[in-house]
């Protein structure tokens, strides 16, 4: 394929995958629609589909995918679709239901809405609360430091957005959605369009959408720079998926990283990530044994 022409197929890749999912769950037979594993299996064939496209058309040859980077992708994947997935549904979707039950709250006017139109408020429900979870993360400590991991990546790839410390894991899914009877489609339409965007804004895949597309949401470029060495220049570019939010809030800025990572470029282990933010406690910890430790004359000293 020549490369003008495989470039022009790349950037038109993410709103044509967005229209697949589109497509799929309007049309999803309700076997489908029920089944306990498919939203997972077409999240997971989602970030599959575009980590195979890093490897035919890649953005950054230093975000190169290696053998350490994609088992440790693979078990953040892992542990979000499993450990994190069932902390969120029992300890906030199940009692914001039970919430919605005894207060009488009811949207069944929901059904009147157009499908199209409630795909469109999945979108914006759940990106207006990440934005300003995300936005919190960076501008308070205690919330820095659960987020701070994700940002210790060295490189970008399609599975990317699901690694982290665990509790950052846990609040960046944190939703109000189960207040809402959406049609069950419509929810994974919408579940499944923001993980196409995310996924492609993670991703080492050389895709620059067209102009209408990168106004609404966010791509690699928008993303890459959040994720830059200068923790100033990382203060932009919150959404997730939809970088309109950005220009709303006056967070967006243009531009785009290649170095990325924090701390001279410090790659953190899984356990690394896990007690980051217990590092500040663990240090007082240490410091208070080491004086308590120490002789009485090197105290007088």
């Amino acid at each position: 394929m020549p490369t003008s022409l495989k470039s022009k197929v790349f950037n038109l890749l993410p709103p044509a995958m967005i229209a697949a999912v589109l497509v799929f769950w309007a049309y999803a037979r309700k076997v489908l629609v029920d089944g306990n594993w498919t939203l997972l299996f077409t999240s997971s064939l989602i970030v599959v589909v575009v980590l195979l496209l890093e490897f035919v058309h890649e953005r950054h040859a230093g975000w190169r995918m290696n053998r350490q980077e994609f088992f440790t992708d693979l078990f953040y994947v892992v542990l979000s679709s499993t450990v994190i997935a069932w902390l969120t549904q029992t300890l906030a979707e199940d009692p914001l239901l039970a919430a919605k039950a005894v207060l009488g709250i009811s949207t069944k006017w929901m059904a009147a809405v157009p499908w199209l139109a409630q795909v469109a408020m999945v979108i914006v429900i759940l990106e207006f609360g990440q934005y300003w979870m995300h936005r919190l993360m960076h501008n308070w400590t205690p919330f820095w430091l659960t987020h701070a991991p994700h940002h210790h990546l060295t490189q970008l790839n399609a599975a990317k957005g699901a690694v982290g410390n665990p509790i950052e894991l846990f609040l960046i899914s944190l939703s109000v959605l189960a207040l809402f009877d959406f049609d069950k489609t419509a929810l994974f339409a919408g579940l499944n369009t923001l993980n196409v965007i995310s996924t492609f804004a993670h991703a080492n895949v050389k895709s620059n959408p067209p102009i209408w597309y990168s106004f609404f949401f966010t791509t690699i470029r928008h993303h890459s720079l959040h994720h830059s060495t200068d923790y100033e220049a990382t203060r932009c570019n919150y959404g997730n998926s939809l970088i309109l939010l950005d220009r709303i809030f006056g967070t967006y800025r243009e531009g785009e990283g290649v170095l990325v990572g924090q701390d001279e470029r410090k790659r953190l282990t899984i356990w690394e990530q896990t007690a980051f933010p217990f590092q500040p406690l663990i240090a007082k910890w240490k410091a208070a044994r080491a004086r308590a430790e120490a002789p009485s004359g090197s105290a007088a000293a």
